[in-house]
């Protein structure tokens, strides 16, 4: 595995100040989320070819691996965060998420990036739940057919307080898109969270389709990322699960809302998952792991 780090979670950097600073603390991967002032696929395309090009030599020259993130809060509208969606109700809605996919993946081309992540959204209507199903497996089977063109991975995360939440629903999701690049971002926060637990057995299990990881400490219930040490998460069987099943990917840290010390959280972050790696669980933590603890 390569731990990595979300651009996010850099908010009031420069992109290419991020990077550099994420390549100096020795992380070999970035989770670059397109934002207003990164990489943003509305700027035009000379604009934005010329910061692709200048992004994808910095990380050729820092040695980092990445994947493209699309989960911005007001990108697509001012006012509404997250919005609109691939489950939006007007066609011209989800056309306008789809089309800022679709861009995404040109930005993931250009990078030479893993993957392309990203989710359904929350629903703003009141129509039955196979509706919104179909309006989701409709737009990701349109985005399949880019990717395939393309030849990238797409990442989909199932995220709380959205339509698809837990692994059962994405289980769902996946046998109707039914695409051999339709794969998926497991974030180790979010299952605990929704408590499918362990966390390691959801590693295990998914393992073939697993192509992207986020990380962070999280309280049962409550969909808050933590830095490491103040949620409720054992991540020693976690690390060692990725370890056990090959995952040669991305861990990202995912803590938006620590941009304000960012250089300082992504130290200690990745101090913090080092030293968990290289501790040798114990015979209580293994079997902890097997356990649903709340």
């Amino acid at each position: 595995m390569l731990f990595g780090y979300n651009t996010n979670g850099f908010a009031h950097h420069r992109l290419e100040d991020a990077l550099e600073i994420l390549a100096e603390l020795g992380y070999r991967s970035v989770a670059i989320t397109l934002d207003y002032h990164v990489l943003n696929p509305f700027l035009g395309d000379t604009a934005c070819m010329k910061a692709m090009n200048t992004t994808r030599r910095l990380l050729t020259k820092l040695g980092l691996r990445s994947t493209i993130e699309t989960g911005s809060r007001f990108l697509l509208d001012p006012r509404r965060k997250h919005q609109p969606t691939l489950i939006s109700p007007t066609p011209d809605e989800r056309r306008r998420r789809l089309d800022f996919l679709q861009q995404a993946l040109d930005v993931a081309v250009a990078l030479g990036s893993d993957a392309l992540s990203f989710w359904s959204g929350t629903p703003t209507d009141r129509a039955p739940r196979a509706v919104l199903m179909d309006r989701l497996v409709e737009s990701c089977q349109e985005l399949c057919d880019d990717a395939a063109r393309l030849n990238i991975r797409l990442a989909f995360e199932p995220e709380p307080g959205m339509f698809i939440d837990t692994m059962r629903r994405f289980a769902q999701l996946h046998k109707r898109v039914a695409h051999p690049l339709f794969g998926l971002t497991i974030d180790v926060g979010h299952l605990h969270c929704m408590g499918e637990l362990p966390i390691a057995d959801q590693l295990q299990k998914w393992r073939h389709l697993l192509w992207n990881v986020h990380i962070e400490d999280m309280r049962r219930g409550v969909h808050d990322h933590l830095m490491f040490g103040a949620g409720q998460i054992d991540f020693a069987p976690v690390l060692a699960a990725l370890d056990e099943i090959g995952y040669a990917g991305g861990v990202h840290v995912e803590l938006s809302r620590h941009s304000h010390d960012a250089v300082e959280t992504a130290r200690k972050a990745l101090a913090f998952l080092r030293s968990v790696r290289t501790a040798k669980p114990s015979e209580e933590t293994r079997r902890m792991s097997r356990a649903e603890v709340p």
